[in-house]
């Protein structure tokens, strides 16, 4: 059995429950679970034992309730446990909704203690953190993070961040943990938070799903790499109407993704070609399945000069949903083997900023066998 916990209880995390819930029950097959039926832990194993969120609208309820605003066609959860008030820390300022975060009515360090509790409780194994986009400043250290928390640094600190950090106060409690961190924020690419999983044993998978465009896109600069073809130019953009490309309109907040999906260019091709990769707009009739548009320019050989164009429409929260069904199975491998810290072979394949901070992306063909190899299974095309 592996039990989880949600911080963010949005259109991702619902996605999550709401087809995992029908993976349990056979309703669906499992498209778009990279590692489907190939790991030793069963969908079945899954159990969601808690989830938190900031949305007054939301906490109190019944996970099931929530799920249904985004999925109506979900009648009733096997684990059904009642939302949570978690912190965000101005993390969704801006945003439609009315929040109320721990951090309202105490200090960081009494809301951490009063999570490391409520946990302990609940005893998960794995955490998954689905909150909206921050805009965020990395620690270098573990004694500036520490400081920051003890000092109250709301200014300072991102609801991410504050959520690691009990992470690693709840593993260094229960004797191990897992946090799976799926957005921008740098937690696996943090050398102060690596640091500090280490020493109180977390696994830490990081950073920011990689779901559409952006391993698409890597992909293809792969297969130019490869044939030694100069990329002279990348375009990517993508426009979607959910909370979170409403959020990625601060600037701030976009700064923090437009990074970690241009990370790819230069770790992949060798050299920074001149690129525009970043979510570029808001458009609420769009609703989840959001537009994507990738050009590329790239000389061939005696100087002939080819381009490429694609488009295409893609479901965002799903993508990401499908991940997190393999990420909690393998967080478990990963704690069942002691590995604290971050583990570059999974995080490479199914994140877009793959930690720990001096690795770098690689080919998605190349990180899937590695991927399959540390995970105990027979490597597919090697």
């Amino acid at each position: 059995m592996i039990k989880v916990l949600i911080l963010g209880q949005g259109y991702v995390a619902s996605t999550f429950v709401a087809g995992l819930e029908k993976l349990k029950k056979g309703e669906i097959e499992p498209y778009g679970v990279p590692l489907s039926n190939e790991l030793p832990i069963d969908f079945k194993d899954i159990e969601i034992v808690g989830s938190y969120d900031v949305d007054k609208a939301k906490i109190g309820k019944k996970l099931s309730e929530v799920v249904k605003q985004y999925w109506s066609d979900v009648d009733s959860l096997s684990d059904d446990p009642a939302i949570s008030k978690g912190v965000h820390l101005g993390s969704v300022k801006n945003l439609p909704i009315e929040a109320e975060g721990l951090e309202g009515s105490m200090t960081l360090k009494e809301a951490v203690d009063k999570l490391v509790d409520e946990w302990s409780k609940l005893d998960p194994d794995v955490i998954v953190n689905t909150c909206t986009t921050e805009a965020f400043k990395p620690f270098g250290n573990k004694e500036e993070l520490l400081k920051s928390i003890e000092n109250n640094d709301k200014e300072r600190l991102t609801a991410t961040q504050v959520y690691a950090y009990a992470a690693a106060q709840y593993a260094n409690k229960r004797g191990g943990a897992v946090f799976v961190n799926v957005i921008p924020t740098y937690i696996a690419n943090d050398p102060g938070f690596v640091e500090l999983a280490k020493e109180s044993k977390l696994v830490v998978f990081g950073d920011d799903g990689a779901t559409g465009a952006t391993p698409f896109t890597a992909d293809v600069l792969s297969h130019l790499a490869q044939r030694n073809r100069y990329v002279k130019d990348v375009a990517q953009f993508n426009i979607g109407g959910n909370m979170d490309f409403l959020a990625l309109t601060d600037e701030g907040k976009n700064k923090s993704k437009e990074f970690t999906k241009s990370s790819i260019v230069k770790d992949i091709l060798g050299y920074d070609a001149p690129h525009y990769i970043k979510p570029t707009g808001y458009l609420e009739p769009l609703g989840d399945k959001k537009f994507i548009a990738i050009h590329i320019e790239y000389t061939s050989f005696n100087g002939a000069t080819d381009e490429l164009m694609i488009s295409g429409r893609i479901n965002d929260s799903p993508a990401l949903g499908g991940l997190l069904v393999d990420l909690v199975r393998l967080g478990k491998i990963a704690l069942d083997r002691k590995e604290y810290g971050t583990v570059y072979p999974v995080n490479a394949f199914y994140m877009k900023n793959p930690g720990p901070f001096e690795e770098k992306n690689i080919p998605r063909i190349i990180a899937y066998e590695k991927m399959r190899i540390w995970a105990g299974l027979k490597p597919k095309w090697l």
